[in-house]
């Protein structure tokens, strides 16, 4: 793999949320050329079916190997959850995904065996994440909590509201409950909350943030197989959307903590 270490690294999600694993991929790999491929036409995904969601991340899988990315990321847990087989069996490069990042993570940092999950809707009735934990240990007791509120609240700007904490306070009540002292932020636009959720949960509790979590294991592949980017020089970061909604690029620098560049917009057949 030699030969392909100036080639990026693909990252894709249904929207924007997964420019948070871009900005964390950039903190953890600062050499390495990043293209970002957001579905913003058809987002969001939740409401699709698990066939629509598959066709439309093989779409999204071809046009990135086309531009000869030498890594995939599944930046989107929905599509994680239910796309990664898909999107493994078309690929000839390795591929990563938040859900399998997460649950790695949540496993190894749970001292007690008693993990929490807060997601959408959708990822939270896949059941991924638990799958995914009790594959690495069938011992480990998990809680899942959708919070459907915590993505509109960031997409507002919300990020340290008092509506938001009072938010977060209702939606974490079972969690407390049940006593658990791990919690996975099973959304990408989740860690953008996550020193508001810190004050809620408390110090005690870790906060596994997926976004963080796979761009150290993409850091660590690169660096096992030999296939990170030798060059030390300033990386090309390429965004790709099938759409630019209103607020786009607003959106865009939030998520990534640095103004949003230009983007180019693709359009896919049918």
């Amino acid at each position: 793999m030699s030969e392909n270490r100036g080639h990026s690294i693909g990252v894709f999600d249904s929207g924007i949320g997964g420019l948070t694993v871009v900005k964390a991929l950039m903190e953890h790999l600062p050499f390495e050329n990043i293209t970002y491929f957001g579905d913003t036409a058809r987002v969001p995904y939740g409401v699709k079916s698990v066939e629509t969601i598959q066709s439309f991340s093989a779409q999204i899988t071809d046009f990135l190997l086309d531009r000869q990315v030498k890594l995939l990321v599944i930046a989107c847990n929905t599509m994680a959850a239910v796309a990664s087989d898909i999107v493994k069996s078309r690929s000839n490069v390795p591929v990563l995904d938040v859900i399998d990042a997460g649950a790695r993570a949540a496993v190894a940092a749970s001292q007690r065996q008693s993990i929490g999950i807060i997601g959408t809707p959708t990822t939270v009735n896949s059941n991924a994440y638990a799958r995914s934990i009790h594959a690495l240990d069938n011992r480990v007791r998990v809680y899942s909590q959708a919070c459907p509120l915590f993505v509109p609240l960031v997409e507002e700007g919300w990020l340290d509201h008092e509506v938001t904490r009072l938010t977060a306070q209702e939606y974490l009540k079972p969690v407390f409950v049940e006593s658990v002292d791990t919690l996975v932020l099973g959304c990408t636009h989740y860690p953008l909350l996550k020193p508001l959720l810190q004050e809620v949960v408390g110090a005690k509790m870790t906060l596994i943030d997926s976004a963080r979590t796979v761009a150290a294991q993409a850091a660590e592949l690169l660096q096992s197989r030999q296939m990170y980017n030798e060059q030390r020089c300033p990386p090309s970061y390429h965004y790709v959307v099938t759409d630019i909604p209103l607020r786009f690029q607003t959106l865009g620098s939030r998520f990534l903590g640095r103004d949003m560049p230009q983007v180019q917009v693709v359009r896919f057949a049918g």
